[in-house]
């Protein structure tokens, strides 16, 4: 007939102890990798302070801006940006991104969407984005003002870039931060401008565009 092991009150009390020490060790291991992770990225930005993004304005092409009725606009423009991460040792993750365009504070088409990516250290990408607006109301006074640019041969565009950003050093990355770019274009406008279908007209500029983070 077999025994049962009986441990004493002493022996479950030094295997508490043991167990109490493992769990000890454990949060020291994981509050010092923790730690370091911070140390390296207050080291990191002490010695490289954070920079913004930069967007330029590569080219825009305006092929459709035609009133419907006193109050609705059709819209359809193609943008192309270029976006840098001046940073020599911090990426940047981008999400949530949405491109419109605006013209004298009325915005004249939706918002287009683009993908989420990542931006490494010291890396460049391309984003285009096809921008479209179906009987978009507009103020009464938009046709007067589109006439008035049409005597200078030339509308000024505002291009706006809406997301969120996180930094990203080694495998941290940080939260996410809002920021707002606004580009400049401008466009030739020719005579038959909001009455019909304009004629496709082309902006190449390059121009560095403003963000607000």
């Amino acid at each position: 007939m077999s025994q049962l092991p009986i441990r004493s009150p002493k022996h479950c009390a030094k295997q508490g102890l043991n167990v109490e020490k493992f769990y000890k060790k454990l949060f020291y291991i994981i509050s010092t990798l923790v730690l370091s992770l911070l140390s390296l990225v207050f080291v990191v930005w002490l010695v490289h302070p954070l920079s913004k993004p930069h967007f330029y304005l590569k080219e825009s092409d305006l092929y459709q801006l035609n009133l419907s009725g006193p109050h609705l606009l059709n819209s359809t423009i193609q943008i192309t940006l270029v976006s840098k991460n001046p940073n020599r040792r911090v990426g940047i993750y981008y999400d949530r991104l949405q491109v419109y365009a605006s013209y004298k504070g009325q915005k004249i088409t939706l918002d287009a969407p683009l993908p989420p990516f990542h931006q490494g250290h010291e890396e460049s990408n391309i984003l285009s984005a096809l921008l479209s607006g179906n009987l978009v109301p507009v103020a009464p006074s938009f046709g007067d003002e589109v006439s008035r640019d049409q005597l200078e041969g030339r509308m000024i565009l505002n291009l706006k870039l809406n997301g969120q950003l996180r930094w990203n050093v080694g495998s941290w990355v940080s939260g996410h931060y809002h920021f707002n770019v606004d580009c400049l274009a401008a466009m030739a406008l020719g005579p038959n401008a909001v009455s019909a279908s304009l004629t496709s007209s082309s902006s190449k500029q390059g121009v560095q565009c403003s963000i607000d983070l």
